[in-house]
């Protein structure tokens, strides 16, 4: 079994040879560029799965040679460079790979094949896993607007590139806590008769380093300014999700009205059919044609609104779906129940709220202790920072020493520096700056408490005017015309009146009936706003 397995390592090291003649990747961040790497440098540890894959640009040009042809057994592999890639061709690698794989046993492809059964499996397993953590869609299924609001806040992208910004912000804190990088510096004289001469002997080295220490209270200021960042970044993250929150219950409940409004359309098609019998009826017995007509032509116009209401549900599932990231065909669906909540009616203590929960507000309110950070870390410039460092000098006393004293004893010294801060100017414009941008802050501050106010003032007067609206409409007038319409239906088949009373009549139910609905989805709609306007979730 031994020379079968040399034989197989033996084969398995040809195939990465030539894997890594064919290319080397480029490379990417901080890493050591591509054309600078070895093209022949093989990670023979890796497995295959771990190569990277063989792939060579179509809009390559400019192809050139930078470097020897590379011998792999009785062939020559030219490096070639495509747009920073480096790629190894070779004209009768074909012929290569297959003289390698007529050189592997029937014991290989054995391996071969019960290795790609064993990754199919796990790739299934893999695949099943990960496909029992996501739910699977309801296709038509009605679901209450805080099932979307759960799926809006999980998955859309605003939301989640938000949280990227705060997982951000918080690593400048230790960036700018920290102290300066060191510095190391060398120097020598390389012509030995030139070299500096000291009574102990020729100096060959002077080494240092040194260490920048700035004062101490700078680096607190700008980590206290950095997490004021963070905070900031934080109250972004509320204001995007109370913003997503609205536009999905605004989406909702257009939803939910166009259901209600071909839901009215449908219950009135059998009013429409009921009449239309009545009026043939009446025709049969004597009556006019025109009745009929007229029946039918409402008819005719319940189809049409039928279409338009259709047109409009589409267009408001679609918004939602676009929000909720869902494909075209997942089109959500509104409960029966618009469930609505009860109407906030004291101004001053949405104010109060809103001074809390706002993120807009807190936001500003952050950036103004920023804003004091800043100016304090203006005011600390005044105040110099330190330089500390360390000098060993390598003394010689053997050859080219002037000294006779000489005895080549190494030197160690200590410094110590500082900054002169006496550009006063300089450090005065800087504070004025900062107490100008902290001013300017604290006028944006009042400026949206001022607005949320007068914006919180009106939502909630259209909001007390729909809840009046919807309890006339609901209570009074709805109900007084189905009984109008049942009198004037009545009416009509004892021949008491025309059949144009008879549909002013049933145009008015419908009428109201649509405008009920519109008012209770406005009503859901202001409540939104509000709810967003405040910021509390």
């Amino acid at each position: 079994m031994r020379p079968a397995q040399s034989k197989k390592r033996q084969n398995q090291l040809k195939r990465h040879l030539l894997a890594a003649s064919l290319v080397a990747a480029s490379s990417v961040g901080c890493s050591m560029p591509a054309r600078q790497r070895s093209p022949l440098a093989v990670n023979r540890d890796a497995s295959p799965t771990e190569q990277a894959p063989l792939s060579i640009a179509a809009d390559a040009v400019a192809p050139g040679v930078v470097d020897s042809p590379v011998s792999v057994g009785n062939q020559e592999v030219q490096p070639v460079v495509y747009n920073d890639n480096v790629v190894l061709a070779a004209p009768t690698f074909s012929a290569l790979l297959a003289a390698v794989d007529e050189e592997e046993t029937g014991e290989d492809k054995d391996d071969d094949e019960n290795n790609k059964k064993s990754d199919s499996k796990s790739d299934d397993a893999q695949s099943d896993e990960a496909a029992a953590t996501v739910p699977p869609p309801v296709v038509g299924a009605q679901q209450p607007v805080e099932y979307f609001l759960s799926i809006a806040l999980t998955q859309h992208p605003q939301i989640a590139a938000a949280r990227q910004r705060v997982a951000a912000a918080t690593y400048v804190i230790p960036q700018v806590t920290a102290l300066p990088d060191p510095v190391f510096t060398n120097q020598f004289w390389p012509i030995q008769d030139q070299a500096l001469q000291t009574a102990g002997g020729r100096v060959g080295h002077q080494m240092a380093l040194s260490q920048g220490v700035p004062w101490p209270e700078k680096l607190r200021t700008k980590g206290a300014i950095a997490s004021r960042e963070v905070q900031m970044a934080q109250a972004e993250v509320d204001r995007i999700e109370r913003e997503i929150t609205e536009s999905v219950r605004l989406a909702y409940y257009e939803v939910w009205f166009a259901d209600r409004a071909i839901e009215i359309i449908e219950e009135t098609r059998d009013l429409i059919e009921d009449l239309t019998k009545v009026a043939e009826a009446r025709y049969r017995s004597g009556g006019t044609q025109q009745d009929v007509l007229r029946a039918q032509l409402e008819s005719d116009r319940l189809d049409d609104q039928l279409v338009v209401l259709t047109r409009q549900k589409e267009v408001a599932q679609a918004n939602l779906a676009t929000l909720l990231q869902q494909p075209i065909s997942l089109l959500p669906q509104a409960t029966k129940e618009l469930g609505l909540t009860n109407v906030p009616e004291q101004l001053d203590a949405l104010v109060n709220l809103a001074e809390q929960c706002n993120p807009e507000l807190r936001g500003l309110t952050w950036e103004i202790q920023r804003d004091r950070q800043k100016e304090k870390l203006a005011c600390l410039q005044k105040y110099p920072d330190l330089q500390v460092g360390l000098n060993y000098s390598i003394i010689n006393d053997n050859v080219n020493v002037i000294s006779p004293v000489a005895n080549g004893h190494d030197n160690i010294s200590f410094t110590v520096g500082t900054t002169l801060p006496i550009w006063r100017d300089k450090i005065n414009a800087g504070i004025r700056e900062a107490a100008f941008r902290r001013s300017s802050t604290t006028e944006r501050l009042e400026a949206q408490r001022d607005s949320i106010y007068g914006r919180l003032r009106g939502l909630l007067a259209e909001a007390d005017a729909l809840v009046e609206q919807t309890e006339i409409y609901e209570d009074r007038i709805v109900p007084r015309t189905e009984d109008t319409l049942k009198l004037a239906i009545a009416d009509y088949r004892g021949k008491r009146t025309d059949f144009f009373t008879l549909i002013e009549t049933y145009r008015q139910l419908l009428a109201y009936e649509t405008q009920l609905a519109r008012f209770k989805a406005s009503l859901a709609g202001t409540v939104a706003k509000i709810d967003r306007t405040v910021g509390c979730p």
